[in-house]
């Protein structure tokens, strides 16, 4: 018999909807998405473009048919795209961009994915010829899942964007996260946004909607991706219900977030202190914390086995680190019983077990 899970921190997908938002999902006004005549999906694709500062968006039912549609329109079969080797639409997207689209990708490596920009520049050839694979597109995620939350420096993604600009190669935002990023940092939505020729963002993690992503771009973009999004099977009816989940998140839980990043921090600092080298509580800029337990003498597989047998549920993300993830349904005393339970396990090590 399972152990219940008393804190889950396994992923911030795992918010579900408050009374407030099901209220405004209940009494959503709907029309058919595929002709375009959803008028609460429309609301919310013109508020999403204009944070972005972007011309228009389309809602799409997750964040990675969001991330593909971004790569269709800007890579064409048997084109390029270049990625950290921790970003998402690499590590987490099932080969997606190959298996649907024929896309091929290289990768750099960047330390907590952490960008910098002479990597994806260095990286790039958009004029290999009939010798080499063209790079079309370089992919950013912001802020970035595996690396630990860590938020994009801007002045890096400014220096990119001026050195993919001249030579032809589109930028795409994987922005998950982005409100992470723009409540930790204070910076604008739209000035990371205006960076990037498509931006995708997503309400279902943080922002506690049940469903759905959003993809920013120019009217014409927004308009081919349309057509992929009926081609990839993303073409949605009355969906105004789930729209009206993700208006009702940006008006109520992004400032929110805020208290997700204090909470991770928290945690971050109380592992540190007990057990020096699992965590920097320095790098833990939003609501994500990743652990090293091997310092510890843990394999991640054996921490999390311990961890949910004392009701906490974690996702090991390498074979020595193991991810936390703070979301809307993890509270101060959520956070206070996962370090009662996981810093002991620290500090003990596999004797503990």
């Amino acid at each position: 018999m399972s152990t219940p899970v008393d804190v889950d921190l396994l992923s911030d997908t795992l918010t579900r909807p408050t009374e407030a938002m099901r209220h405004a999902m209940a009494t959503a006004a709907v029309g058919d998405d595929v002709f375009g005549e959803d008028p609460t999906v429309r609301e919310l694709e013109e508020r999403v473009a204009g944070l972005l500062g972007h011309e228009d968006a389309l809602f799409t039912p997750s964040g990675s048919m969001a991330n593909q549609l971004g790569l269709r329109l800007h890579v064409n079969p048997g084109e390029e795209l270049v990625a950290d080797s921790l970003a998402h639409v690499l590590r987490a997207e099932m080969g997606a961009a190959a298996a649907l689209s024929g896309l091929s990708s290289r990768s750099w490596v960047a330390t907590r994915g952490l960008l910098d920009a002479a990597d994806p520049l260095a990286l790039m050839i958009p004029d290999g010829g009939t010798y080499q694979v063209n790079t079309r597109l370089v992919v950013v995620e912001n802020t970035h899942n595996f690396g630990g939350g860590t938020v994009q420096p801007l002045d890096q993604i400014v220096a990119l964007r001026a050195g993919t600009q001249p030579r032809g190669v589109a930028m795409h935002l994987d922005g998950a996260r982005l409100w992470n990023a723009h409540v930790a940092t204070g910076v604008a939505l739209s000035d990371y946004g205006r960076h990037f020729d498509t931006v995708s963002v997503c309400l279902s993690k943080g922002l506690g909607a049940p469903v759905g992503s959003v993809l920013v771009g120019s009217r014409d973009r927004m308009a081919a991706a349309r057509i992929w999004r009926k081609r990839f099977g993303g073409g949605m009816r009355q969906v105004g219900i789930l729209a009206a989940a993700g208006l009702h998140a940006l008006d109520h839980h992004v400032e929110r977030l805020a208290d997700d990043h204090a909470r991770a921090h928290r945690f971050a600092t109380a592992a540190a202190q007990a057990v020096p080298g699992s965590i920097d509580p320095a790098t833990v800029q939003t609501n994500i914390v990743v652990l090293d337990v091997s310092v510890a003498g843990w394999t991640s597989a054996a921490f999390v086995e311990e961890a949910g047998r004392r009701g906490i549920r974690l996702y090991p993300v390498s074979a020595t680190g193991v991810r936390l993830v703070w979301h809307l349904d993890v509270d101060d005393a959520g956070t206070a019983r996962a370090t009662d339970a996981l810093v002991p396990l620290l500090e003990q090590g596999p004797s503990a077990a």
